[in-house]
């Protein structure tokens, strides 16, 4: 069976690797291991291929060093890591796999900030709850523009001593009214 685009994005140790050249970052095979030394380099190299193959990511710049060539990764300029088509396209089971994975990879992201020996939930500012709200259309548009507006400049801010690596995970869903359910369902013919 072949893999989607989202099972090749969804595997833990590919998305570490979209993580570290989000934003427009370049990074060769050293500076990505660097940033995930739990990876042993042969997987890494192996899940780079995938990535590769797949063009989800791409070569942008080769070096000739001491008779080898080291290779510049980035995420295709503009691309999407899955399509609005792909997302559109797919059907209830397959967006509950995608999400069950996700999952994943977010309690798998937990449990290593739990695995640190000095943790603290105060000092490191982790926290994780759900809110629910009541807002219109136009509110929630409003809410996810203020959002992406305080987040981007901070998706661009390069590693350094004074800054730690923060993780934070959106999941925005919407539970339709009753009457919004039943107006959904009406044909136009009657």
């Amino acid at each position: 069976m072949k893999e989607t685009k989202a099972d090749l994005i969804l595997h833990p140790v590919r998305m570490k690797v979209l993580q570290t050249l989000a934003s427009g970052r370049r990074k060769t095979v050293q500076q990505i291991a660097e940033k995930l030394p739990e990876v042993p380099q042969a997987t890494l190299y192996r899940h780079l291929k995938k990535l590769l193959d797949a063009e989800i990511i791409e070569v942008v710049e080769e070096n000739q060093i001491r008779g080898t060539v080291e290779k510049v990764y980035a995420l295709p300029k503009n691309n999407e890591v899955l399509s609005r088509e792909e997302v559109l396209n797919a059907g209830p089971e397959e967006h509950l796999e995608y999400f069950m994975k996700f999952l994943g990879l977010v309690l798998m992201d937990f449990e290593a900030y739990l695995s640190q020996p000095d943790y603290d939930f105060e000092k490191d500012m982790v926290s994780f709850r759900q809110a629910s709200i009541y807002a219109s259309d136009e509110e929630y548009s409003e809410f996810i523009r203020k959002y992406v507006e305080l987040i981007t400049p901070l998706l661009h801010n390069e590693e350094a001593p004074h800054r730690k690596k923060r993780t934070v995970t959106n999941i925005l869903t919407t539970q339709h009214s009753i009457e919004e359910g039943n107006k959904d369902n009406e044909r136009p013919d009657g």
